[in-house]
Order: structure tokens, then C-alpha cells, then sequence
């Protein structure tokens, strides 16, 4: 595989011109047939270094199995939570695998937030489903190393996620060559077995560096991961640094790292190494590997050894003639992944520019669609397009054109796409998922990164009289003046959608209010009707209404009343967009960041509706952001006039005014100004303001004094959102004024009840809440609260950046509260 390690591509889809040294380095590849897979449980978990070290290094096929797509973290750049997140974090890791050169694979476990025991997280995942699915990527990946990120040997001792993938690699292990196991896989593919499992280990498990350096290494193997590499111009820990740093929405941004440095694995499972350092001892993994591999080798060594780094292009003659005898050997596994490879470096020693964009970015069924192909030789060798053929015609379109050398050819076509075609999503969000799963039907999608392209062309050409089919997928491409030339993915989408302006609405008391719903066109002339479905003792008027859409692409709003009960209440709305009888229910997501291509998600477009009993006291909440969550927009749900306050707008004067300020998620430990910043904030408190602190990690505070008093962060955490929350002081303001908050208002929460608390504290601060997962000592550092000179200081660790989207009662009551501390004592002296 071609890959670009030393510069990474903001344009995903735009496509690769490589250079000499990197079509040499993949002829390098081709000439090694030996595999590694790397397991380990989240995006970010894996060791970038060593799978960079074991693709540029070694020349393996290495991939990377991250058991979740990471949907249960938090998003440093943006509001994306839970299966978006996901899709972010699924592109990051193949950011992060297009620079170290690795692959990517996926089982079907959900990523449901922090774990402490891998028997919990078993549970959750359904152990039978996820376990097939390591078997499954076993089995068709065929690695003859697996390589472990965690120990399965501490259960109990951290992330339940990471034991839990280190104990499904040892059992799937033991079992991937039992044709008897997981048997209807074996319609679609073989049993296999791995030669030797390994756990990357380091002085981190062992506490540290002084104790790592006492063990007994003999059973571990030992790599230098620093290599320089001159054909890139870095070094090995340098790509593995730009890889990790391509998990942003994690806050993995990184300084690159230099020099000698090495890593471990520990030998665990499978055939001894006789005092060697080769992972791949008693493993041939030259082409004599398999049958009919040796003349195959023979001509691409050559290549290898005599590489024309001026005319990449002299060497055609005889990467045609590998080719055809890769044809021809019956080991179907590495005549698949080789010839990929092959045709890889066919094309780009031959210069081949091969391009089809569509004049749309996205279409629906039934639709067409013009597309501009581009077809350039770049070699003086013999080319000729023979034919092409569009993915949604059953037969191919005759060319017979040859390609002279650098002389461009661009020609137009069109297509329609098919009315039965399936929209463009992320596959494992199509069927509703449950906590810890995603339902996956389809046997050959399990595991794939994304969603493969339905949109394409396969252009067949004849090179040097050989004929080769090279595939290229429909893409878009445009350009702004200020960032030139831009690619986006082409998409299928609905012919209609709808979404609704907030995912919760908050119904403060039984009155009326007006929801508007954005229909969008996804092709030219619309037009229906929309109503809603909504839950019982609910009320919607009017019943339908009109919708005509002139041209794709153009939006129409439509406005509803909704009605609540009386008493509280919840239940979801979902708008119904009715055309020629058909009923569209989803709406479109996108999702655009630099790093990563253009996404487009398509999800049932449904909020939840909450009659709530609450009241609230002050109006004017200033709120500084930290990482991404829609706390400001909750809290405007209520009837809160939030004003989003910048670093540098931290000033007394701009304080003043507010009846509260609230610090975002994990602000002190991404927002660096508030270490000049702080003094004011704990000024504003003293002179009778309301400080509320939401939850950041114990690692990289920004300032000196998180408090006005003593306060030390922990990674205590309560991770079961049921666990029973007990009330400390029942007749604290906070738990009583304008809402008295009860056991009730915990019910519903979802994910979990919180993160980071605090463990040790001043006695100038009051707890009011604790709570515990099973079988741990009490946590009481999830609501602190303080008096500092006439105001109130508030941290909380309590995670209510998740319940607020989740719209849970209980959260939206508890932090008016919080907001209001004071304020009863003010209505008080007024009175």
C-alpha cells in the first residue's frame, strides 16, 4: 500500500501523486508478506510508534483493531457527542493510519463511557458478539503477529474496555482455527492461525521507570522505534507523533519526538522464539511463502534491488509481468491483498491520473448526475483506455482510446442513480444500537472502517498490451478562493429531510410553544406535506403542513405549536415528511473539520419533548467554553439569557452583570488565558457573585489555585448512572431553593453519574451528594459547595453535559439550583 507518511493530507479524498522514494518503499512491501495486528479498545489507544515501526520498518501489513469507535469520550473541538463522535473519532484513526501506514479494523462493541471492571464491560458488550467479531478480524486479516495494547491480567486495575480487549485477543486466539467456532463465518472466509501473541508492555504498567528496569526481560523482545528514515526525512517516532496527533477531537495535538527510543512486547501465547528478536521467526515472508510465489519474487526483487529512482516508469515491463503471474496463484489471500498493492504501484509508476467528479456534492435516487473524468498518462508507456464501466450501468461504455504521454483527456458522462439505492451513512448506524452493541447485519460489513462507496467508475486500460482494471470513486471537487482546490466524498441522500431546531426542549410550565422544523430538498421540486408524531397527552397544531421546494439543496420552515400536559411529562417528537405518499423521518447530519473528509450522516430526526416542574431564579448567565457540549443552548431551554464570554472579554467590568458564571467542560485544561484570568473570576465571586465549576481532569490545570480554598482534583469517578445518590444536606439551600431537589431527580441519567472529583478539600466547602459504584467506598466530591466573601463558589464533577442532550429531568431542576445559589438569601433581605 502507497501511503504519504511525512505529510498529511487535510483533503482526504484528493488524490495521491507519490513520489520515487515512496513507489520504492511499497515495492519494498510488496516483497514482504508477513502481518500484524495491533488490539487495544479505543481510538487513541494505540501505540502509533510501534505500528509505525512495524509497516515503515519491517515492511508489515500492519492494522490497527480498535474495538469502539470511541463514541463514549468527550469532543475537544466541537458539540458531537456519542454516535457522531464516533464518526469523528472513526476518521481520525484513518487519518492516523494513512500516516503511519497502518490499517484500520472495528468490531461492533459501543463505546458506553468509562468501565472499571471487565466483567461489567463484557456484560454491556455482549462478550459472544464482540468475541466473534475479534475472531472475525482475525480470520480475515490473517496476521501471523498479534500484538496486545493492554494486560489481561488486571482486571479491576484500569479501564474495564482495555482489559476486556486483552482478554478477547487471548481467547480468540485459542479458538480462530476451530472451524467449530463461529462456523458461519467460514462461508465467507477460512480459519487461521496466528503464530504468536505478544502484550506491549512499559515501565507505566510496572509503576515505574526504576521498577521496569528490575524485571526479568527474557520473555520480552526489544525495538529501537527512533529509526531514521532518509527517504521521508523523519524518523519513526516523528510519523508516529503526527498519526496520534491526528486525534483532535481528543485533544492529542502533539510535539513530534526524536531519537533512539525504545519499545516492548512480552511473549504471551504460541510458538517460542529460540533467542531471537524476529516476531516473524519460522515465518517465510518472502514470495516463496506461497505456491508460485518464487519467479514472483524473483522479478519484483530485482525491481527492488535495481529501482530507477529517475524513471520509476523503466520498471513496467516487469511489474506486468508480476502481475500476471500473481493471477495465477491459488492462495487467495495474498493474490487479493498483493495484487491491490501491485496495481498501486502499477498506476503510480505509470503516472496515471484517474479522476470522476460529479457536478453535485450529493444526489438522490432516481436523480442525475454529470460526471467529469480525467484521464492522463504521465509515462511514455503504452497505455490504452479500453473501456469504463459506471457502477450503476449493468454494462461498460467502449473507449478504445490511447493514452498519449501528458496529454489529457476529459470527457462527460452521466448517470442515474438508482431509485433502490441506499443512502450514504455510517453502516453501523443504520439499526437501532443498544448500550453496548451496534446490530450489524451483514457479515462482510463487520469491522470496515466505513461505509463502502455505492458511486463509482472502474476504468480498464490496457498497459504494455496487459490488461488492468484500476477503480476510482466518484468524488466532488471544487475550489474556494480562499483554500483552492477542495474534494468532498459524493453522497446519496433521501430526496427529503427534516430536523428540528434543538435535540430537547424544556417545557418550563404547561405553556404553549412554537417548533420549527427546516425541510430540505434533496432534489428539485418538491412538494408534500409535514406533520408530527408526538407522544400522548401532548398536543400539536396544526395537523399538517404544505411544503413546495422549488430546487435541491433549498430549505423551507414550517412552524408547529406544541402543547404540554399539565403535569410533568416526557416523550419525543419526530417530524414526518410526506411526499406522494412515501413518509421521510431522517434528517441529515454533517460534519465538517479540516482534518478529516466531510461526513454525512443521516439519523432519525427526533427530539425530546420535557413538561417540566421547575422554577428558576436570575436571568443573566455568563458562560466560558471549554471543550464542546451544549450547556449554553440547555440552559436557554429554561428561560436563561446565557452570553457566551471570551478569554479575553475576562474582565471585572464584564462580570459584574451576571447573576452566574459557568466554566464549561474541562475548561482549565484547554483554555490557557484563564491562568491570568482566574483572579478575576474568584474576585467576582468575593464581591458576591455565583462561580460554577464544571468538571476537569486532574491532569494539565491551567492555573496555580483552582478554588479560593484547597481543592484537589482526582480520577475518582462514578461510572454506573443508576448507582444511588444519597443526600448529605437535605436542607442546603442549593438542594432546596426555587427547586427542592429529591432522589427523584436522579432517576433517568444516563452514561454515568460523573467524573473527576474531587478527593481532598478544605473545610471551607460543603459536600452535598455522594454516591459509589458497587462494591467501592463512598465518592463525595461530585457537588462542593463554598462561600467566598459574599458569594458562592461551585465545583461540580457531575456530568451534566450528558443529561442535558439526554434531557433528564432531574439535571435541568439540580443546576437551576445551582444557579441560583444566593439567591434566596437576597429575596430574603428584600422581603
Amino acid at each position: 500500500m502507497l501511503f504519504i507518511s511525512t505529510i498529511v493530507s487535510l483533503q482526504a479524498q484528493q488524490p495521491k501523486n507519490h513520489t520515487s522514494s515512496e513507489i520504492y518503499e511499497a515495492v519494498q512491501k510488496l516483497n514482504f508478506l508477513g502481518s500484524v495486528l495491533y488490539i487495544a479498545a479505543h481510538p487513541d489507544d494505540e501505540n502509533t510508534r510501534l505500528i509505525s515501526y512495524m509497516s515503515n520498518e519491517v515492511k508489515a501489513r500492519t492494522a490497527y483493531l480498535s474495538l469502539t469507535r470511541g463514541d463514549g469520550g468527550q469532543n475537544l473541538i466541537g458539540p458531537e457527542i456519542r454516535e457522531l463522535l464516533g464518526v469523528i473519532r472513526t476518521q481520525e484513526l484513518l487519518a492516523a493510519r494513512r500516516t503511519d501506514g497502518g490499517e484500520q479494523r472495528f468490531t461492533r462493541a459501543n463505546d458506553f463511557g468509562y468501565s472499571k471492571h471487565p466483567d461489567e464491560t463484557l456484560e454491556i458488550w455482549n462478550k459472544d458478539d464482540v468475541l466473534a467479531d475479534v475472531v472475525w478480524a482475525i480470520r480475515t486479516f490473517k496476521p501471523d503477529v498479534i500484538i496486545n495494547r493492554f494486560d489481561h491480567r488486571r482486571a479491576g486495575e484500569t479501564h474495564g474496555h482495555h482489559t476486556a480487549s486483552a482478554m478477547l485477543s487471548m481467547e480468540a486466539f485459542d479458538i480462530v482455527n476451530d472451524a467449530s467456532k463461529y462456523s458461519s463465518q467460514l462461508e465467507l472466509t477460512e480459519t487461521w492461525q496466528p503464530k504468536r501473541l505478544f502484550y506491549n508492555t512499559s515501565w507505566w504498567r510496572y509503576g515505574s521507570q526504576k521498577e521496569f528496569d528490575k524485571l526479568d526481560k527474557s520473555n520480552m523482545l526489544t525495538f529501537d522505534v527512533g529509526k531514521y528514515y532518509t527517504s521521508k526525512g523523519k524518523s519513526n517516532n516523528e510519523i508516529a507523533a503526527l498519526a496520534s496527533s491526528q486525534h483532535l477531537s481528543q485533544g492529542f495535538g502533539r510535539l513530534s519526538e526524536r531519537g533512539s527510543q525504545n519499545e516492548y512486547i512480552e511473549f504471551l501465547k504460541g510458538e517460542s522464539l529460540n533467542n531471537s528478536d524476529n516476531i516473524f521467526e519460522g515465518i517465510d515472508t518472502s514470495w516463496n511463502r506461497v505456491s508460485g510465489g518464487k519467479a514472483i519474487g524473483n522479478i519484483l526483487k530485482s525491481v527492488e534491488t535495481n529501482f530507477n529512482f529517475r524513471n520509476p516508469s523503466a520498471h513496467l515491463p516487469q511489474l506486468l509481468e508480476a502481475y500476471k503471474l500473481l493471477q495465477t496463484i491459488k492462495d487467495k489471500h495474498w493474490r487479493t491483498v498483493k495484487t491491490k498493492e501491485l496495481k498501486t504501484i502499477i498506476e503510480a509508476c505509470a503516472g496515471l491520473y484517474l479522476e470522476v467528479s460529479a457536478n453535485t456534492p450529493s444526489a438522490a435516487p432516481s436523480s442525475d448526475v454529470k460526471l467529469n473524468m480525467e484521464v492522463l498518462n504521465r509515462s511514455t508507456a503504452n497505455i490504452n483506455l479500453a473501456s469504463y464501466n459506471l457502477s450503476t450501468l449493468p454494462t461498460g461504455i467502449s473507449k478504445n482510446m490511447p493514452l498519449a504521454s501528458n496529454q489529457k483527456l476529459n470527457f462527460e458522462d452521466h448517470i442515474s442513480i438508482p431509485n433502490k439505492s441506499k443512502y450514504t451513512t455510517p453502516y453501523w448506524l443504520n439499526n437501532k444500537s443498544t448500550l453496548g452493541m451496534y446490530n450489524v447485519k451483514n457479515q462482510n460489513l463487520i469491522g470496515l472502517p466505513e461505509t463502502p462507496r455505492a458511486v463509482f467508475v472502474d476504468f480498464n486500460l490496457l498497459i504494455e498490451g496487459t490488461p488492468i482494471t484500476i477503480t476510482k470513486p466518484v468524488v466532488y471537487r471544487y475550489s474556494k478562493p480562499d483554500k483552492g482546490e477542495l474534494y468532498r466524498p459524493f453522497e446519496i441522500i433521501p430526496i427529503v429531510s427534516a430536523s428540528l431546531s434543538h435535540k430537547v426542549y424544556i417545557f418550563e410550565n404547561d405553556g404553549q410553544k412554537d417548533i420549527e422544523v427546516t425541510v430540505k430538498a434533496g432534489k428539485d421540486a418538491i412538494t408534500g406535506f409535514v406533520q408530527m408524531a408526538y407522544p400522548d397527552g401532548w398536543q400539536v397544531f396544526p395537523q399538517k403542513q404544505k411544503i413546495e421546494i422549488g430546487n435541491k439543496g433549498d430549505i423551507q420552515k414550517v412552524m408547529f405549536t406544541v402543547i404540554p400536559p399539565k403535569n410533568q411529562s416526557e416523550g419525543s417528537i419526530t417530524p414526518m415528511v410526506n411526499i406522494d405518499g412515501k413518509f421521510y423521518t431522517d434528517e441529515i447530519i454533517e460534519i465538517d473539520y479540516a482534518h478529516i473528509p466531510f461526513q454525512t450522516v443521516l439519523m432519525p430526526s427526533e427530539s425530546k419533548v420535557v413538561r417540566l416542574d421547575i422554577k428558576i431564579q436570575g436571568n443573566s448567565i455568563g458562560y466560558i467554553e471549554g471543550a464542546g457540549d451544549v450547556v449554553p443552548e440547555s440552559l436557554r431551554q429554561i428561560g436563561y439569557d446565557v452570553t457566551i464570554i471570551k478569554p479575553e472579554q475576562i474582565t471585572p467590568e464584564n462580570l459584574d452583570d451576571f447573576d452566574a458564571i459557568v466554566m464549561g467542560i474541562r475548561a482549565y485544561n484547554i483554555v490557557e488565558d484563564l491562568q491570568f484570568k482566574q483572579r478575576f473570576l474568584l474576585d467576582y465571586v468575593k464581591d458576591g457573585g455565583n462561580l460554577i465549576i464544571q468538571y476537569n481532569t486532574s491532569r494539565g490545570i491551567k492555573v496555580d489555585n483552582l478554588a479560593p480554598y484547597d481543592l484537589q482534583l482526582s480520577r475518582d469517578r462514578v461510572t454506573d448512572e443508576n448507582a444511588l445518590v444519597r443526600i448529605l444536606e437535605p436542607n442546603h439551600p442549593i438542594l432546596n431553593f426555587p427547586n427542592k431537589i429529591g432522589i427523584q431527580d436522579f432517576e433517568g441519567w444516563v452514561q454515568e453519574r460523573g467524573l473527576y472529583f474531587p478527593d481532598k478539600w478544605s473545610t471551607e466547602f460543603t459536600p452535598l451528594l455522594a454516591s459509589n459504584d458497587k462494591g467501592e467506598n463512598s465518592k463525595e466530591g461530585a457537588l462542593l459547595v463554598a462561600k467566598y466573601g459574599k458569594g458562592n463558589y461551585i465545583y461540580t464533577g457531575l456530568s451534566f453535559f450528558r443529561e442535558f442532550p439526554a434531557g433528564v429531568p432531574g439535571a435541568y431542576r439540580l443546576f437551576a439550583n445551582l444557579l441560583s445559589a444566593g439567591k434566596q438569601e437576597s429575596n430574603t433581605l428584600k422581603n
